[in-house]
């Protein structure tokens, strides 16, 4: 992946217009968003929840909050990380980065190699010197006159698609869950049933080629809504294919990265012994969620065999039913026991 670059723009006399002009650039649908740093914030993940928050990305508040887990720094950076590729971002712009501790100008240069975006940085007071991470960068040092063409600049070519609303992957429509059994809402539309051996269950590419996907169920756009703002990659993707598909929790347990199409337009989900392992189209609004679920997984160290979800089965498992439960209209309640391996 080719990087972008790291363009600081000095701005001795902290000039409102430098800042106004960093939050007007803020358009995450042209694959740019701006960052404003929690001033005085003493939690080792600050800027990393700066930057979900940036993606439009929210963390459930409270001692008890299900997104605790993105207390870790590692985790909230892989977070972000798997959003910022799903999600195409090419262009991301910093406010107040004099104010960043050395430790946190690391984690965002780190974060700059693994997503490959255009870095402007506005430094909001004389500089007397670069600190050693930017030093140690290939970066490009300008004035308040040059920051609108920084501005104007859209970073590189996003590596991974990005998937903008209302553009869909497959011909397969939505379907009213209001209008489906209850107790089964896709067995009148269920996918034809292709037997596969345990261990050589093809994919969903292959599976494509085979069996039309079945319909995705509709959600109200509030729900929708919701389940995009989830800041957790893994989290928000499961509950997607909850949601859009009502298949049971178990049905996730042995998802794939091969079981997404490569433009997320379908996903496979499977069966106990593989008896039954049904395709499903994915809804336009649920690919940015599936796509960083995979993202996610393709940054761990996990092989790409194993499960995406897997995390979510076991020590997380808590975290996914708080979210559920915060759903109440999707009816996504996860007993403890649909967990246990």
């Amino acid at each position: 992946m080719a990087l972008g670059g790291v363009t600081i723009v000095v701005d001795e006399r902290d000039d409102l217009f430098s800042t106004q002009a960093a939050l007007q650039a803020h358009r995450p649908e042209d694959g740019r968003i701006t960052v404003q740093p929690t001033p005085a914030s003493s939690s080792p993940a600050a800027l990393a929840h700066d930057v979900l928050y940036a993606l439009g990305k929210r963390l459930a508040p409270g001692p008890n909050s299900p997104d605790v887990w993105l207390d870790s720094v590692n985790a909230a950076w892989l977070a972000a990380a798997a959003w910022g590729i799903a999600t195409g971002m090419r262009h991301v712009v910093v406010t107040r980065t004099h104010l960043l501790t050395p430790r946190r100008l690391d984690q965002l240069l780190a974060w700059r190699e693994i997503t490959g975006v255009q870095l402007t940085l506005l430094w909001q007071k004389a500089l007397h010197g670069l600190p050693p991470a930017l030093a140690r960068v290939e970066h490009l040092i300008i004035g308040c006159a040059q920051l609108e063409a920084a501005l104007a600049e859209p970073g590189p070519a996003p590596a991974r698609p990005y998937f903008p609303p209302g553009q869909a992957g497959t011909a397969a429509a939505e379907v009213d869950p209001q209008h489906s059994p209850p107790t089964r809402p896709l067995q009148a539309h269920a996918a034809p049933r292709v037997p596969r051996p345990a261990h050589a269950c093809m994919g969903a590419a292959a599976t494509a080629q085979l069996v039309q996907a079945a319909p995705a169920l509709k959600i109200a756009s509030e729900e929708a809504v919701t389940l995009a703002a989830l800041a957790h990659p893994l989290i928000a993707g499961a509950l997607s294919v909850l949601a859009f598909t009502r298949a049971g929790l178990g049905s996730l347990r042995f998802t794939r990265d091969l079981d997404i199409t490569g433009d997320v337009s379908a996903i496979k989900l499977h069966g106990v012994n593989h008896r039954y392992c049904p395709l499903h189209a994915v809804p336009d609004w649920a690919r940015p969620l599936l796509a960083a679920a995979r993202a996610h997984h393709r940054l761990t160290p996990r092989p790409p065999g194993d499960s995406m979800f897997a995390p979510l089965m076991l020590a997380e498992a808590r975290h996914l039913r708080a979210h559920a439960g915060r759903l109440p209209r999707l009816g996504l309640s996860l007993p403890a026991g649909a967990l246990v391996p």
